[in-house]
């Protein structure tokens, strides 16, 4: 269901995304007044005043196959009563707002706790155990598709831009040589302890299904596995427990560097699309950058 007509010449700010919120609430009769932006990341994030429900907005056109997959995968783990973001099934989803996809999703209401590295562990090990029923397909992990069009379009210096571009044909050339011993299955593919939640009654509760797709689990594993060896977000103790819950620590896996890599460079164009929201991002866009230009130096970026 298309509503509006797209409008030119205007980036992706949580000013233009909170028009879309108040478009997209009217064409399903639902109230947007006073929606409150909750993030804004490769999409927007609202939460409506009027009843318990999160509206997520999606850049462009171009995203929404994924908005689909998103819809598709929350209904199929409902389906397998799996702990997973649930999508309001009473609506046609997703809309299409003015060029941008949106869909209604049910709100979690969070308890006192954040999830721990060794609960993502364990979700991610019940996750890759998962058999696809017939008839439900979804596609290969693409570590490349929106990396194009975010270097395209991300308010960035040009410099930048020709490095950036550089550096996808190498990380392609490398990722042509990984061999991977494991089979494929269900991969959440941005699998990230802040992509749980933990619920008012305790539940540990996945979340974000954009990724979702087919391939082997290495994708869902190369995320913390980064985080901890490259970047030192988490403790040692922290690392081992999502190691041990899981039954496998990647960072003994022979083509982990080149997903170490993949993984850098998504978190750098992922955060470069923002910089014009304020200061705080563009600093830490440029130093993002600064370090991807010298594969030796530091990894001292900030958790976002």
């Amino acid at each position: 269901m298309a509503v509006g007509a797209a409008r030119s010449g205007e980036g992706f700010t949580s000013e233009r995304a909170a028009r879309v919120v108040s478009a997209a609430c009217w064409a399903a009769g639902l109230d947007g007044g006073g929606a409150e932006l909750i993030r804004l990341g490769e999409n927007a994030l609202f939460r409506l005043a009027s009843a318990p429900v999160v509206v997520r907005v999606a850049r462009g056109e171009e995203w929404l196959p994924k908005a689909r997959i998103e819809v598709a995968v929350s209904r199929w783990l409902a389906g397998e009563s799996f702990p997973a973001a649930r999508i309001l099934d009473d609506l046609e989803q997703p809309l299409l707002v003015d060029g941008h996809p949106v869909t209604f999703w049910h709100l979690i209401r969070e308890g006192d706790r954040k999830a721990t590295y060794g609960e993502l562990g364990g979700i991610l090990r019940d996750l890759h155990s998962m058999t696809l029923p017939a008839g439900v397909e979804f596609p290969a992990f693409d570590p490349f598709g929106k990396q194009e069009l975010r270097i395209e379009r991300a308010p960035i210096p040009e410099d930048d831009r020709v490095f950036l571009r550089k550096r996808w044909r190498e990380l392609r050339d490398q990722f042509e040589e990984l061999s991977f011993e494991t089979p494929k299955g269900p991969v959440h593919g941005d699998a990230h302890v802040q992509n749980l939640m933990v619920d008012d009654q305790g539940q540990v509760i996945l979340i974000d299904f954009e990724a979702f797709c087919f391939d082997h689990p290495e994708w869902d594993l190369m995320v913390t596995a980064t985080e901890h060896h490259s970047l030192g977000w988490q403790t040692d103790e922290q690392y081992a427990d999502f190691v041990r819950a899981y039954g496998r620590d990647l960072y003994d896996w022979p083509g982990y560097d080149t997903l170490r890599r993949l993984q850098e460079f998504g978190m750098t164009t992922w955060l470069m699309q923002n910089v014009r929201e304020d200061e705080r991002t563009a600093a830490e866009y440029r130093r993002r950058i600064s370090a991807l230009r010298n594969d030796d130096a530091p990894r001292d970026w900030r958790p976002w």
